[in-house]
């Protein structure tokens, strides 16, 4: 019988599990998060009081149905717990550990009290899920004799890979890298998310049936058309790769980089690849070793992939490390303007800026100073006084006077987001895009306007966060798989028609 804990909340704190020490996990690449003792798990899941009207749910792109995943942890209930928590999500390993957690900021009890600790304890699920062999290869009592192509093995294209593979039809994803994941591999850093842990589920997903093709750049070694002939559908997941510049004075020197170019290469030596061995055929990279070893760091962008550049500098060993933001530092309490229970706009520390980082806020980039020979020497900056609306949000800026000055610099990275999808294979096809230059889709089928196409996650919707982009996975395959089965009741019935005019 079911035990429940109706007053965790009011006994226990809300507890993180621990961090290894900075001093240590600075020296390695790997995660540095422990996991609860049986214990704590069990006070931490006791803490979600169960309410009436969960807002977590609303939170969660994917709708995860958390007040009941809580509860089968409390009462050890591991596998309910964790076919609980892959009924809505393909994923939770990968979710567990890079998600910024929107359920946490809409849980009733971050009203006035520290948010239920929904993440950990999702990331917990999961892994005594593989440690306990819940976690097994889906294999379709029936396959439909459809085949579907699947372009990017990121989050999305995983998503939307595993749900046609469980609805019976047969699914190749084609990945321009040599190994899947796309920006969880070839961006996110191994301390964040070990690459282990991505070949785990491919591993289980191969063995499911799904087959992955690596090396195939759809519009440069591989073609539409072609995929076209042999399948019966495609869904386009190809992120949203091209990243945003700064287009101030001598961004031509030598040392500005994209924050991208800077992660992918450190996750190549990780992985013990060369770093300059890329087998994706991009036309954009550096063929020069970036490493932030002994030099000025400055990082332009205060997100999440500016944070990852502070961490993979910190362990390469940089001389100092600055990281700018534009706008000014918000408060630590939430302000009118993200009401509970929206996502907060306040102040946040993430582990890497823990490590070692100036943070400059309201802070703008103005030109970049040569040292004479074509090399970055430094950035030259200025503050803003930023002018706040009734409600507290930044509406306007201006430069404060007097505020300008040099700050040394022999290595910047860029890291202001993406703009759009890598253009070559929609312009290529003449695909219809967006006023952003985003994959053009209907926002309820998911239909491009090429036949038989459908686009989802970050080249459908822009740039985004990872469990978006498994819910738009998700709902993309129900919407092909939908497609499918319409075409083979069409073609059933003219089968029908044509028998019965046969024997009349």
């Amino acid at each position: 019988m079911k035990q429940e804990k109706i007053i965790g909340f009011k006994e226990y704190n809300r507890e993180l599990p621990a961090t290894e020490p900075v001093a240590a996990r600075i020296k390695h690449y790997g995660e540095f998060t422990a996991g609860y003792s049986a214990e704590k798990l069990g006070q931490q899941s006791s803490r979600c009081m169960d309410c009436g009207v969960p807002f977590c749910h609303s939170g969660c792109p994917l709708g995860n149905v958390i007040p009941e995943f809580n509860d089968a942890v409390y009462n050890k209930q591991w596998e309910e717990a964790y076919e609980i928590l892959t009924s809505t999500n393909n994923f939770p390993e990968f979710t567990g550990r890079i998600c910024p957690a929107p359920c946490e900021s809409a849980c009733v009890l971050n009203i006035n009290r520290p948010a239920v600790a929904i993440e950990a304890i999702e990331k917990h699920i999961i892994e005594i899920a593989f440690e306990k062999g819940f976690v097994k290869p889906f294999l379709p009592e029936n396959r439909t004799g459809k085949k579907v192509a699947v372009v990017g093995s990121g989050p999305a294209g995983l998503a939307a890979a595993d749900q046609l593979n469980a609805a019976g039809h047969w699914v190749t994803v084609f990945e321009k890298d040599d190994a899947a994941g796309g920006l969880l591999r070839y961006g996110i850093p191994d301390f964040k998310l070990e690459k282990k842990v991505i070949d785990r589920r491919v591993a289980v997903m191969e063995q499911s049936g799904i087959v992955f093709k690596y090396h195939a750049h759809v519009g440069i070694n591989v073609f539409l058309s072609d995929i076209l002939q042999d399948f019966d559908a495609v869904v386009m997941a190809g992120g949203s790769m091209v990243p945003r510049d700064l287009p101030i004075p001598r961004r031509e020197l030598k040392g500005i980089y994209y924050a991208m170019e800077f992660l992918k290469q450190q996750n190549k030596r990780v992985a013990g690849a060369d770093p300059l061995a890329f087998s994706d055929i991009e036309s954009n990279i550096i063929n020069e070793e970036i490493t932030a070893t002994g030099k000025d760091v400055v990082i332009i962008g205060s997100g999440d992939t500016g944070s990852d550049c502070i961490g993979t500098s910190v362990r390469q060993g940089a001389k100092s490390i600055t990281q700018l933001a534009l706008m000014q530092q918000p408060g630590t309490e939430r302000p009118l303007y993200t009401p509970w229970p929206q996502y907060p706009q306040i102040h946040r520390v993430s582990s890497s800026q823990e490590e070692g980082a100036e943070r400059l806020f309201a802070t703008v980039s103005k030109e970049f100073i040569s040292d004479g020979n074509g090399k970055l020497a430094g950035l030259k900056v200025a503050d803003l006084e930023w002018e706040f609306g009734p409600n507290g949000r930044a509406v306007s800026s201006k430069e404060k006077e007097g505020s300008e000055r040099i700050i040394p610099c022999d290595m910047a990275l860029i890291s202001i987001g993406f703009s759009k999808p890598e253009q070559l294979l929609i312009d290529r096809y003449d695909m219809a895009t967006d006023a952003k230059g985003n994959l053009l889709a209907d926002e309820k089928t998911y239909k491009t306007s090429y036949p038989k196409v459908f686009a989802c996650g970050d080249m459908r919707r822009g740039q985004s966060l990872v469990v978006w982009a498994i819910s738009e996975g998700r709902e993309c395959a129900r919407n092909v798989d939908e497609f499918l089965n319409k075409e083979a009741s069409v073609l059933e019935n003219r089968d029908a028609s044509l028998e019965t005019e046969a024997f009349s």
